[in-house]
């Protein structure tokens, strides 16, 4: 399944739907304002998906100001809270799957130690919630291992990794292709856009210097691998471009998968 970021306006949105049958990601319910008010945005933003004729959802989590392994308790408390609503909002709106951000800073925390707190978080944050699949993305982390000993913490069935290969080819000095591979049997989600290495540009695939034909193999040779194991999680898309025909240029891209 592949969705499109909400990036672009709904008329736009619901040519793409039309166009290619994706789905929608949401990231209004990632912003603070909205989180404070979640309850009274669901019914206009159902409207606006029924009128787009979005089937499928999921749903972008908050992180702005956000830290999940924050050694004060009061951010870790703000962190839970703001977790907690967009997984409440999600749930009424029928998300399939919602993607988290790992918060990481480099240069302001160390990583030893900051995986096992923030699986600590999520951990706690996961309990008694089963029903909606949990992904847990890269921003700025300078390695995909720290997210590897996150993933074989968090004991929840439903949780996993989301992998950003644009984040991962400019902030990391690890190859994409090492990300992706590293990471192949923890991912349920891929975040796709494109940028030449120097800022995170969110262009259309093919438009920057990731090697998307080795990055779609290994994608390729796990999706293969999980049919041939009877492994039942799927491995889902979202296109993150800000413009409808950079969106439609990294479909035919990834339609060729």
């Amino acid at each position: 399944m592949v969705y499109a970021s909400h990036l672009i306006a709904d008329n736009e949105m619901q040519e793409i739907i039309e166009q290619t049958g994706m789905g929608v990601e949401s990231i209004d319910f990632s912003i603070a304002d909205v989180l404070d008010h979640w309850e009274e945005h669901l019914p206009e933003y159902k409207e606006r998906l029924h009128v787009m004729e979005a089937a499928h959802l999921t749903l972008h989590g908050p992180f702005l100001d956000l830290n999940p392994a924050a050694y004060d308790s009061q951010i870790r408390q703000v962190t839970r809270l703001r977790f907690d609503q967009s997984y409440e909002a999600a749930r009424e709106l029928g998300v399939e799957k919602i993607i988290y951000h790992s918060c990481y800073y480099p240069q302001v925390y160390f990583l030893e130690g900051w995986a096992e707190r923030v699986a600590e978080f999520m951990n706690q944050f996961l309990e008694g919630r089963s029903d909606i699949e949990v992904a847990l993305e890269n921003v700025l982390d300078p390695k995909w291992e720290s997210l590897k000993v996150v993933a074989d913490q968090v004991e929840a069935d439903n949780f996993g990794l989301c992998l950003d290969i644009g984040h991962a080819n400019c902030y990391s000095a690890q190859p994409v292709e090492e990300w992706a591979q590293g990471l192949n049997p923890y991912l349920t989600h891929i975040h796709v856009h494109d940028n030449h290495g120097d800022r995170d540009a969110h262009l259309a695939l093919g438009d920057g210097n990731l090697k998307w034909k080795k990055i779609q193999e290994i994608f390729m040779q796990e999706e293969k691998r999980r049919r041939e194991t009877g492994c039942k999680k799927e491995l889902t898309y979202t296109i993150e471009c800000a413009k409808k025909e950079w969106i439609l240029q990294s479909w035919e891209k990834l339609s060729c998968m």
